[in-house]
């Protein structure tokens, strides 16, 4: 579909680039990708995800590890907040978007405001990193849900957990979060799995200072996750950590992709329940 210029509708910038630009192609694609997971029936809706944002080509298999995940609890989901990097605007602490949809070559995605952060345009307009989740959550979802994105920039751990902490209150209980991070950039595929193997011990250790800048370009957005995570009792489990490698077989230069599922803790079981 054609894109509409308004300062309210946040158009595509990366169709064609990061994932198709024709309607149909994208959805056959992202329907291909959803159907190969197998999800079991009986897995709980987790309150947030870990997800990368890299083309579709090389960490499409593993977000849609997450999107099967939602697709699953799709009548549970009124809302998802995005929370991601901003790889093109220097950008210290948090900002939300000021638009009032998203469109893709799939439609539109009604934008939820927040009162929680400050808004602008800036770390938005050609961010790669949260615009690549929004065609799948219109395949995985339907339409109907709202969207709040927000890009974290340099900040203190304490501080992003905080605003995870407001967004998922505000959002309410029908809402979900999901940290858009890649790991380690460009290094050999036994590299690239030593390092990813470190920050995803770190994410499941709930050590969010352990993961340096140089492990995740998603940093900052990650830490504060793990963190919220640590503080409301949450822990982090692994569903897919993959590389460019593993869609390509090029092992020179590989970027890491990692899902997790960060899932509230299970009721304690009486004393003789059992």
């Amino acid at each position: 579909m054609p894109s509409t210029k308004s300062d309210t509708v946040r158009p595509p910038a990366v169709a064609g680039r990061f994932y198709p630009a024709d309607a149909g192609r994208l959805r056959e694609q992202i329907t291909e990708l959803l159907d190969a997971v197998e999800v079991d029936p009986a897995e709980s809706l987790a309150p947030a995800y870990i997800v990368p944002h890299a083309g579709y080509r090389f960490s499409g298999s593993v977000a849609a590890e997450v999107y099967a995940r939602l697709a699953a609890h799709r009548d549970r989901i009124g809302r998802v907040v995005l929370v991601g990097p901003s790889h093109y605007h220097p950008l210290r602490g948090h900002a939300a978007a000021p638009y009032t949809s998203w469109e893709t070559p799939l439609g539109r995605l009604a934008a939820a405001p927040t009162q929680v952060v400050g808004s602008s345009r800036l770390p938005h307009a050609e961010e790669h990193s949260l615009e690549v989740q929004m065609p799948f959550l219109q395949v995985a979802l339907g339409g109907e849900v709202e969207v709040t994105p927000v890009a974290v920039g340099m900040s203190q751990i304490p501080d992003t957990a905080r605003i995870v902490g407001g967004l998922v209150e505000e959002a309410g209980d029908d809402a979900v979060v999901l940290c858009s991070t890649d790991l380690s950039h460009y290094h050999d595929a036994a590299t690239a799995g030593r390092l990813d193997a470190a920050t995803a011990a770190a994410i499941e250790g709930l050590r969010p200072r352990e993961i340096s800048t140089s492990d995740a370009c998603g940093v900052f957005a990650l830490r504060g996750a793990v963190a919220w995570a640590d503080a409301t009792g949450r822990r982090p489990r692994r569903l897919a950590l993959r590389t460019s490698a593993d869609a390509t077989g090029q092992t020179e230069r590989v970027v890491g992709y990692p899902a997790f599922a960060v899932e509230s803790p299970r009721p304690a079981v009486p004393d003789g329940a059992l």
